[in-house]
């Protein structure tokens, strides 16, 4: 957007290379008069990443993995593009002063430069959930000092922000989450539990990168989205629920107290929120295919089965616990999806190990953590624990 004194807002893409961030390079370049890209960062493609520079022309491209600093440097030579390597220069490049960041890393790894992000203020558009999971009190706490605006850029949390329309939390009696159902909505729990990874990524309805696609076939992402919510909307989690929406048109619902329901819709394209992100409070164009109600006939709904899908159950408690707990969630989850992508382990071993590690965290003298890097240290620690639930009988080869 052109900002009131006539000159193009400045943007950080942090992500640059994923699925959300080449939504938002779209977004960009649909948008080019209105936006100037000061830095642009990613994980460890770095041909990908030259090239979403260079598209964009922005100043600088920065890799999180050290190894492919030099290849990137070869790739931007003569482009004028400065490019640097390493976890250092992406937190360097996230406090670069702009009026709008996205923050698209996933992972822990995600949270370091995310809040880099908030303490130089202005507009931070959220899509790293780990922030808010693993970091919650600290991570708001951290904005409220910095005076950033937070924008929710997944779907759900951004459909609620939408629904609200600035009305008081006070006003509201619940806010409710979508979730698609994952690949296996309709599986037998003796088909999930002989699940693949090929089959768990295979999503019904969005692209999204295989960390948060093996979520989406668990729950667990939704889970993870209740705990965003708690803290986005200083909601009680007693005020939070979840409702399985197949045809994902409904992302996100509010319920006032006197009874009125508002909801925020839209197709199923990540551009929508993040366009709402990126031009706020002003709405931007995209080329999101516009919902026509007639051809979709009905949309319907269902209790998501706690049965079939543990892992949301185990979220839920972690919310309700508080504490160390969401952070243990969170890391347990990160090493046991990692494990199953590898095929080290079978599909249901997911939520046995972020259980058991829960359970042993429990009996610890674990805290919330009041920090980032209090939360940091726990999330090494709980991933070290979860770790340990690996004995070489739970592996299993597909």
């Amino acid at each position: 957007m052109v900002r009131a004194d006539g000159v193009k807002r400045s943007v950080t893409v942090l992500g640059a290379t994923g699925s959300v961030g080449g939504a938002t390079v779209d977004l960009l370049l649909r948008h080019a008069d209105r936006f100037e890209v000061e830095a642009v960062a990613g994980g460890s493609d770095a041909r990908a990443l030259a090239e979403v520079a260079v598209r964009l022309k922005a100043r600088r491209a920065v890799i999180a993995d050290e190894t492919q600093g030099e290849a990137l440097a070869r790739a931007l030579e003569l482009t004028g593009v400065r490019s640097a390597a390493g976890a250092r220069a992406m937190t360097e490049a996230a406090s670069i002063p702009v009026d709008w960041t996205m923050a698209a890393i996933s992972g822990a790894a995600g949270l370091a430069p995310t809040v880099a992000a908030v303490r130089r203020g202005g507009a931070v558009a959220l899509a790293t959930k780990e922030c808010l999971v693993c970091a919650g009190q600290a991570f708001m706490a951290e904005v409220a000092r910095a005076g950033a605006t937070l924008l929710p850029v997944d779907s759900e949390h951004n459909a609620l922000m939408q629904a609200l329309g600035g009305q008081s939390v006070a006003e509201v009696e619940t806010m409710t989450l979508t979730a698609s159902g994952g690949p296996f909505r309709d599986w037998s729990a003796e088909r999930i539990a002989a699940a693949r990874p090929e089959d768990a990524l295979r999503h019904p309805t969005w692209t999204m990168g295989a960390k948060i696609t093996i979520d989406s076939a668990t729950l667990m992402n939704k889970g993870l989205e209740l705990i965003e919510a708690h803290h986005l909307f200083a909601i009680d989690p007693t005020r939070l629920d979840v409702v399985v929406h197949p045809q994902s048109v409904i992302h996100g619902l509010v319920a006032f107290k006197d009874g009125a329901v508002t909801a925020g819709l839209a197709s199923p394209d990540m551009r929508v929120p993040i366009a709402h992100t990126l031009g706020f409070p002003d709405r931007l164009s995209t080329p999101a295919a516009r919902l026509d109600f007639a051809a979709i006939g009905r949309l319907t709904f269902e209790a998501p089965d706690m049965g079939r899908f543990p892992a949301l159950g185990l979220a839920r408690a972690a919310l309700a616990a508080g504490g160390a707990a969401p952070t243990v969630l969170n890391a347990a989850n990160e090493v046991a999806v990692a494990l199953f992508l590898a095929r080290r382990i079978g599909f249901m071993d997911v939520p046995r190990i972020v259980e058991e590690t829960l359970e042993i965290a429990a009996g610890r003298p674990f805290g919330a953590p009041g920090t980032v890097e209090a939360a940091l240290a726990l999330d090494a620690e709980a991933r070290r624990l979860a770790a340990e639930r690996l004995p070489e009988a739970h592996f299993r080869a597909h």
